[in-house]
């Protein structure tokens, strides 16, 4: 977001605004990205995909901010909504509200469902989420069941999931990794399409497509073996760096040379955690937006021999994801 989105609710505090935008549905031009942490936050919120199948409501509320922080208006009303109607220890009626004018303020037009005009809204902060840390929430965080989630997925989506697994050995590149950046980029959408033209499952974009020898990126196998290839050849620059990799496939490997790490730019440290978390990996030290940590990236030990990374691990304190 161009603004700290305490200024935005700075001209939402006489009340709720009435938005003058299309209403959300009619939007069609959704950052797949954005779309994929919408889809997987729904899953979250239903325990699919979550060991042991629990509702994962703080996982949920991270991937709509996610979306939001993508300017997605959705994320922020799905965060309002929660904050309205969930569980005792999640509801808050005023942030509630202050989360859904926001989303009225971005063009939401069905926030009047949910906002209570009897409550004034609370103020945020700038980081859409923070609230998160001040809720009393075990202290154990599950893995996600990449399995799990696969299963649930309709059947077009779990044909390309097992492309992925039956590909990436032959790149040797983790069967986890890659499809973590399948569902980072697409969720497994093989007809996805950027606002840049990146298209298909993996996301690549035309200069990409022809490095890689891709001539028909919405065809699921071309693409796929597209971006599995572009991952090894990151690989053989960064090792066995898994968040250098997903960083450089997500903001180029020039940036990431650049910058000697992972970029400090939020998009680029939330897509890495969002991988690396899918793919059941550790997540790197100070892969955070406060950035109140240096960087020690997550070189993993050398995969078990199904292809899922042999190290298994909890999700950085900065990227909420306890189950509740």
């Amino acid at each position: 977001m161009s603004r700290p989105i305490s200024l935005l609710l700075f001209c939402l505090s006489a009340g709720l605004v009435s938005a003058q935008a299309e209403d959300f549905r009619d939007f069609v031009d959704w950052p797949p990205r954005a779309v994929a942490a919408l889809e997987q936050g729904q899953a979250a919120e239903q325990g699919v995909g979550v060991r042991g199948a629990k509702k994962n409501f703080p996982l949920a509320i991270t991937l709509y901010c996610d979306a939001a922080q993508m300017g997605i208006p959705e994320g922020f009303f799905r965060v309002g909504r929660l904050l309205a109607t969930e569980p005792t220890f999640l509801r808050n009626p005023a942030l509630a509200n202050a989360y859904l004018a926001l989303a009225a303020r971005l063009g939401h037009q069905t926030v009047a469902d949910y906002y209570d005009a009897s409550v004034a809204n609370a103020l945020l902060s700038d980081q859409c989420g923070d609230f998160l840390n001040t809720l009393e929430m075990p202290s154990k965080v599950p893995e996600f069941d990449l399995d799990a989630y696969v299963a649930a997925q309709p059947l077009a989506k779990r044909k390309i999931a097992d492309l992925i697994r039956r590909n990436a050995p032959r790149y040797n590149i983790d069967i986890g990794i890659a499809l973590g950046v399948a569902l980072v980029e697409s969720n497994l959408d093989s007809k996805a399409v950027s606002s840049r033209n990146a298209q298909g499952v993996m996301q690549l974009i035309p200069l990409t497509q022809m490095r890689f020898g891709v001539n028909k990126p919405f065809d699921p196998e071309n693409n796929i073996r597209g971006g599995l290839a572009y991952l090894k050849w990151l690989k053989n620059r960064f090792g066995d760096d898994w968040a250098l990799i997903a960083a450089a496939y997500n903001t180029g490997e020039g940036v990431v040379i650049r910058h000697n790490g992972i970029p400090p730019f939020p998009e680029t440290q939330r897509y890495v955690q969002r991988v690396l978390y899918f793919a059941g990996l550790t997540l790197p030290e100070g892969v955070c937006s406060d950035n109140k940590r240096q960087r020690a990236a997550s070189r993993p030990k050398k995969a078990a021999q199904s292809g899922h990374p042999s190290q298994k691990s909890v999700a950085a304190p900065c990227w909420r994801t306890a189950s509740l």
